[in-house]
């Protein structure tokens, strides 16, 4: 008896949630080692200060922190909260993702097909369930995953050591253009050599439209004005997600971060000389993207130019 869509929901959507809470668990471990130049794989998971072993019970994403009241078993220490929050919202991101291809499956195959034939996501049908972009093919899902895995971590990185990690940015690069010809409904299209040209070109325009701002705000400015972590990122989003993404993440991340700027400045947390990092203002504009980014620019083009949608 096959499953119903309700079935497959109620089946798929723990296993998202634990998924995501694990990978969480592992970031934490990755954001804290990375930059310490340090191997993600050994020693095993261990208190930072008193360096006991954590067993494996206590160690669980998110009941272990709620158990032990956020310290050390052994030497109780505090346990940063930013573990728990890391394991709560990648398992949250990982179920947004897993419901986006749940939206997918379960569109009429006429839509799906029409979709994949123009291959043009820029003036794409309504979103089909809970307002999210829906994802044309189940391979979509570890994709998906695997792009929020980079930008998580470079975001936590970024916060605190003000670098982007090449394993994130170059590593993105190279995936996404290994990944589109092999996943090319990665760029609403069903063949493969028209994803391989898109995601060539949203790497050109990411690392090169970047690159050229940064260039030149250092000749206006007479300082680096921005680091060249933030291009090769830009370069990744765009290798994944087409020229389209770039335009769209570069302008929202611009006006999150002028946002953000100006609250820190007005609350004297930052002055106009003070340093923000940009990279997880692009993230945040990459997430937006994956998620309702196509949906907000079809609806801007159907607004601007009605008798053309």
């Amino acid at each position: 008896m096959p499953l119903s869509d309700q079935d497959i929901l109620v089946l798929f959507t723990p296993f998202a949630v634990l998924f995501g809470a694990c990978i969480g668990s592992f970031l934490s471990v990755c954001i804290y080692r990375i930059p310490r130049d340090e191997s993600i794989v050994k020693p095993r998971s261990h208190c930072p200060s008193c360096g006991k072993l954590i067993p494996w019970y206590f160690n669980i994403p998110v009941l272990s922190w709620l158990m032990l009241g956020g310290k050390c078993r052994y030497c109780k220490a505090r346990i940063s909260p930013r573990y728990l929050i890391l394991e709560i919202f990648t398992a949250l991101l990982f179920t947004v993702v897993w419901l986006q291809v749940f939206a997918g499956l379960t569109m009429p195959e006429d839509l799906t097909r029409a979709w994949l034939t123009h291959g043009n996501d820029l003036l794409a049908p309504p979103c089909w369930r809970y307002g999210l972009t829906p994802l044309l093919h189940p391979t979509l899902l570890p994709v998906y995953w695997l792009v929020l895995w980079g930008l998580i971590l470079g975001t936590f990185v970024d916060l605190e050591h003000y670098i982007l990690p090449d394993r994130v940015t170059i590593g993105g690069m190279v995936a996404g253009v290994v990944l589109s010809p092999l996943v090319p409904e990665l760029h609403f299209t069903a063949s493969w050599s028209t994803a391989l040209i898109r995601s060539a070109l949203g790497l050109a325009a990411g690392f090169g439209g970047l690159w050229l701002i940064a260039f030149l705000g250092e000749k206006a400015f007479k300082k680096e004005a921005m680091g060249f972590g933030d291009v090769k990122l830009m370069g990744a989003i765009g290798a994944f997600f087409g020229w389209k993404a770039v335009l769209f993440v570069l302008l929202s991340a611009s006006l999150f971060g002028s946002v953000v700027g100006v609250v820190l400045i007005a609350l004297r947390k930052r002055n106009l000389q003070g340093r923000i990092p940009f990279g997880p203002f692009l993230a945040l504009g990459a997430l937006l993207w994956m998620f309702w980014g196509r949906a907000i620019l079809s609806a801007y083009m159907r607004f601007l130019l009605p008798p053309l949608a």
